[in-house]
């Protein structure tokens, strides 16, 4: 898709001379975190974005939530037009530098898969990273953040012990040393693992910050009566956070006061079910004792690093109000969505990944559907409805993770398994898989740089003068116009043959896997799914010697607009069951049906859609 080449101004900090100038001045006490390759962030390009679903009504303000699909740099950038200085409240749970992958385990509908840890489960993201990159990566993030943040405006990131030293000098660089609030401890009970060699690591850490010293923050009471409330001396009197008349000696010495005051208020004596003290708790400190998400919990959706809502409502709810937008542009799960909608906030959420995409809006419509039935005739605006977009049409990939051995093979290339840099090669030219699902940047060069063996490069130039060293083709989806150019530059003095290979423009036709297939009729005035036959997951089944004797069993979802006007999917029907439960597989076709779109998710989060007339 043809890329606009707008530039959106990124506003520097006071350390900065100009816009166009992103040296800082050596300001004494005021240290910034230096890194190989570190480069300025001052401007970056709008990316257009496509709706494809739209699920719900508009709020009372015609607000519609939602969810990106695509790189948050990209889906950032996209929103900067429209929401500069306007998001109330940043929630992030960016990735660790944990040096892990995070699955999720499949299991067939009405049955558990069994097998090994890692027989049936689907890689999601991997959390693996050079430092440098990471750092790279998490600066032109927070960047965009805090243009994006109302000046009322806060943001908290997550983290834990691998780089939460390093991210908070990167938030005292982006939003200023006196803009740090707190240090949140979240002892993450039930998640910790003992060890020997050092004191278990039990806690995560969230670091709040604002974007000036003008800020929302609505105090917060922790009205657990176990670890909050100081009057547990009183524990056998205490129901629901107050002591009644009837429950408690009033006229005991140690309710004297309260009593007294009672009095004063009401100038007569406390009886029966008078309140003789309705307490809030102690003020919520840094320190939370939250458990992690229970395996057999509601809230559970099975989503690796899932985190528990209870965290997400105390964030909300001490740095926004009711109608405030909330962003999360690591969404996964989608919990700060989840939540943001169950207290009457909008919101904005993103994530690369598919799974995450398709998690949450399951999510999203089981949290609408339980507002609606509890709340019907609700006075407080409810903004249960939203719209699902894709950024820059990257929908070549559904898994990023798998993205590397796809391309290897549908480019027909020899596989490099004991290369560290190269990927594939194929008539005498090496091959290296630039990052997926976004644009390629000079940055993703440094790895070539840093890895070039300029001793082999230099004999061989040397033996073969004016024969090139290297044929290098990068292989990537879309990627900034100077990307050759800047390679060559960086290799000066060796002779080198690159070609930048953009699979959006020039290999369109590549065939990366074979789609899902259904058998969908209709007879009468009902539409019947008589088979569906999602090939990625059958080859993992077969793999794995798992057999489905029921399509049913490997779908997670079905979805179907009756009248579908060939731009957005708007579903009137949606089949999401409970875990243990079956789609239907028919439905009744209105009177008023026109073109009929039908989108069947599998247990992988990929989806066939067909339209059937």
């Amino acid at each position: 898709m043809k890329q606009h080449q707008q530039e959106l101004d990124i506003q520097t900090n006071d350390a900065a001379k100009a816009v166009g100038d992103y040296r800082f001045e050596p300001i004494r006490g005021k240290p910034m975190l230096k890194w190989d390759g570190k480069r300025p962030f001052t401007g970056t390009q709008y990316f257009p974005a496509q709706e494809k679903e739209r699920h719900g009504d508009e709020g009372p303000d015609g607000w519609m939530n939602r969810i990106y699909w695509g790189d948050n740099l990209q889906v950032m950038s996209h929103l900067l037009k429209e929401f500069r200085g306007k998001v109330n409240l940043i929630y992030i749970d960016p990735p660790f530098d944990s040096k892990a992958d995070y699955k999720k385990k499949i299991s067939l509908r009405g049955k558990k898969v069994e097998s090994d840890h890692s027989s049936f489960e689907d890689k999601q993201y991997t959390d693996i990273w050079t430092n440098d990159e990471y750092l790279q990566f998490m600066y032109e993030r927070l960047i965009l953040c805090r243009e994006l943040l109302a000046d009322t405006g806060c943001i908290y990131l997550h983290c834990d012990w691998h780089k939460s030293h390093l991210l908070r000098c990167l938030l005292d660089e982006v939003f200023g040393i006196q803009n740090f609030r707190n240090e949140i401890v979240w002892e993450n009970q039930g998640a910790w693992v003992n060890s020997d060699r050092w004191f278990p690591r039990r806690h995560n850490s969230i670091l709040f910050y604002s974007k000036t010293t003008d800020y929302v923050f609505n105090v917060l009471n922790d009205d657990d009566i176990n670890n909050g409330i100081n009057f547990n001396r009183w524990y056998d009197y205490v129901k629901d956070n107050r002591i009644y008349a009837d429950n408690a000696p009033y006229h005991d010495s140690r309710f004297s006061t309260y009593v007294q005051n009672f009095k004063a208020k009401y100038k007569r004596e406390p009886t029966g079910k008078d309140v003789i003290i309705d307490f809030k708790g102690t003020v919520l400190g840094s320190v939370w004792y939250i458990k992690v998400v229970d395996p057999k919990s509601p809230e559970n959706v099975q989503y690796p690093t899932q985190k528990p809502e209870a965290l997400l409502e105390r964030i909300i709810k001490a740095s926004s109000n009711p109608g405030d937008i909330v962003f999360d542009c690591f969404m996964g799960s989608g919990t700060t969505q989840a939540v943001a909608m169950k207290l009457g906030r909008k919101f904005i959420g993103a994530d690369i990944n598919l799974g995450a995409i398709q998690t949450t809006t399951k999510r999203l419509l089981a949290v609408a559907k339980e507002l609606g039935e509890q709340l019907p005739d609700a006075k407080e605006p409810k903004y249960t409805g939203f719209t699902v977009y894709n950024v820059n049409n990257y929908d070549v990939f559904r898994n990023p993770v798998e993205a590397r051995d796809l391309l290897v093979q549908a480019l027909e290339l020899q596989p490099l398994p004991k290369s560290s840099l190269y990927d594939g090669e194929k008539d005498g030219a090496f091959y290296k898989i630039m990052p997926v699902n976004r644009l390629a940047t000079k940055a993703d060069l440094n790895e070539i740089v840093m890895n070039f063996d300029y001793k082999a490069a230099e004999k061989k130039q040397n033996e073969n003068p004016g024969q090139p060293v290297l044929e290098l083709k990068l292989v990537c989806m879309g990627h900034e116009p100077d990307l050759k150019a800047s390679l060559e530059e960086q290799l000066k003095g060796f002779k080198v043959d690159i070609e930048v290979v953009d699979i959006l423009r020039d290999k369109s036709d590549l065939v990366f896997k074979r789609d899902s297939e259904a058998d969908i009729v209709i007879k009468g005035k009902k539409l019947k799914i008589r088979a569906f036959y999602p090939m990625n997951l059958l080859k993992k089944l077969s793999i794995q010697k798992q057999d489905a004797k029921d399509w049913k069993e490997l779908v997670e979802s079905v979805m179907i607009d009756f009248n579908y006007d060939g731009a957005v999917f708007t579903p009137t029907v949606v089949d999401v069951p409970k875990d243990s439960e079956f789609v239907k597989g028919e439905y009744d076709i209105p009177d008023t049906a026109g073109t009929i779109k039908v989108k069947i998710t599998d247990l992988l989060s990929e989806s066939l859609e067909a339209e059937v007339k």
